[in-house]
């Protein structure tokens, strides 16, 4: 099992920028498969990143790709969510979580994942 604690979210204006962070407690980090999530108001829940045990390989929902960067620093126990050109489509709840064995090589259905952080809410306004 691993803990996640996600941070960074905030309000920011449409063609801004976010950063978000997600810290993973346990010594096994490197050992999962790490994803972003987020849920619009009313909506469910929808994949946005993943991101390799190793970091190299990554893969986005069409609907970020181009805007957003995902990344990880396995020594620190971090994954990250760099955001471009947010919309205010953009606008949800984003969870960072970690998994272990995928059922496609995208990692993008959140059944892939059994460790979920709280979330934190991300706010584009126009």
């Amino acid at each position: 099992q691993v803990q996640l604690v996600e941070s960074g979210g905030g309000l920011v204006q449409a063609g801004g920028s976010l950063s978000l962070s997600c810290a993973a407690s346990g010594r096994t980090f490197s050992g999962y498969v790490m994803g972003w999530f987020r849920q619009p108001p009313g909506k469910e829940r929808e994949f946005v990143a993943s991101v390799s045990r190793g970091g190299v390989v990554k893969y986005y929902a069409d609907s970020v790709k181009g805007r957003s960067a995902i990344s990880r620093d396995n020594a620190r126990n971090l994954v990250y969510l760099q955001m471009n050109s947010l919309k205010p489509e953009d606008t949800a709840v984003y969870y960072c979580a970690a998994g272990q064995d995928c059922s496609t090589y995208q990692c993008s259905f959140s059944t892939d994942y059994n460790n979920w952080g709280q979330g934190t809410q991300v706010t584009v306004s126009l």
